[in-house]
Order: C-alpha cells, then sequence, then structure tokens
C-alpha cells in the first residue's frame, strides 16, 4: 500500500468531529495496545481548532456577545485539557494573526495502548471541542445551542449549562 501525505487542514486534529476524533484516538490507542501500531502515537494541536484560539480578527469574530475580545477560551481550554489527561498544554501568542492579537492553547497527548491512555483520550477531546461550541453557544448562535445540546445528550456526564435567550420582541418594548 502507498502512502499519501496529507498536509495543510486535512491533515490537523483529526480533521473531523467531536465523537469522530474521539472514536479515532480510541481506534489508534487500541491498535497500539494490539501491537498493529508498534510505537505510541502523539495527537497534538497548536491552536487551529473551535475551543484553542481567542482572536477577535479570526477564529471567535462571530462570537458576537462581545466575549470575543476576551483571552479565557484557550486558558479554559488548556486547563480542561490538563485535567482530562493531555500529556502536555501550552498557552502562546501569535498564530497567524499577529503577536498581541490572540491568545493560543494547544495539546499533545501521547496515545501508547494503555487503558488510561484510552480513557483520557475520549474525555480530553471532547472536551477540547465542546468548550469553544459552549462558548458559541452561551453567545447566542442557534447551531452552537443545537451542537452542544446533542453533546450534551450523546456524552456520558455531560451536564452543561445552556444560556436563556431574551425575547428581543420583549426588549424592544422595556
Amino acid at each position: 500500500m502507498e502512502n499519501k501525505m496529507v498536509v495543510g487542514s486535512q491533515a490537523r486534529i483529526l480533521y473531523c468531529n467531536q465523537a469522530g476524533r474521539s472514536r479515532i484516538a480510541a481506534a489508534f490507542n487500541k491498535a497500539v495496545a494490539a501491537g498493529e501500531i508498534s510505537d505510541p502515537i502523539v495527537l497534538s494541536r497548536d491552536h487551529h481548532d473551535v475551543s484553542g484560539t481567542d482572536s477577535p480578527y479570526r477564529e471567535t469574530s462571530n462570537i458576537t456577545d462581545g466575549s470575543m475580545w476576551c483571552a479565557d477560551m484557550a486558558v479554559q481550554n488548556v486547563i480542561g485539557d490538563a485535567m482530562r489527561g493531555a500529556t502536555y498544554v501550552s498557552i502562546h501568542n501569535g498564530g497567524g494573526v499577529g503577536w498581541g492579537e490572540v491568545m493560543n492553547g494547544g495539546f499533545g497527548m501521547v496515545l501508547d495502548g494503555s487503558e488510561e491512555a484510552g480513557e483520557a483520550a475520549v474525555s480530553m477531546l471532547h472536551w477540547d471541542v465542546s468548550n469553544g461550541v459552549c462558548r458559541r453557544a452561551w453567545a447566542g448562535h442557534p447551531l452552537a445551542q443545537h451542537a452542544i445540546t446533542n453533546t450534551q445528550n450523546t456524552v456520558p456526564g455531560y451536564n452543561i449549562t445552556m444560556c436563556n435567550v431574551a425575547d428581543q420582541e420583549m426588549l424592544k418594548n422595556l
């Protein structure tokens, strides 16, 4: 079988949705455990993702509740990733839009075939995506609200505080 090199966006962080990332990571870990892959695998992400970057000029520009100017999501993301078993996390600045214009959070996770690594990968990758989707849901984005409701209904143990959207007509009459 010939290898086909994949570069760019499709080569980043298991280019698929939240559930797909967790399933692929679990499959990689099982393959290492079974000896189908000879050595541990490191999954990593720098800043190119829904939760890893706070940049009002790019990644968080569609968060219209005013929080796009806050640099909290990247920090919350790496703390959550670390608590869920990431091998390492990083906070860095720059990320393509320039120093001082963005805050980034990244992670790396070693999949060594152990049960612990498999459980951590599933838990951490669900969090890694959910954090950013929640922020957009809390800002009132209907598709993000739908996605995070689906996550809450399908991922065991997720109990996400949902936002209450104000009736715009009622607000106009105040």
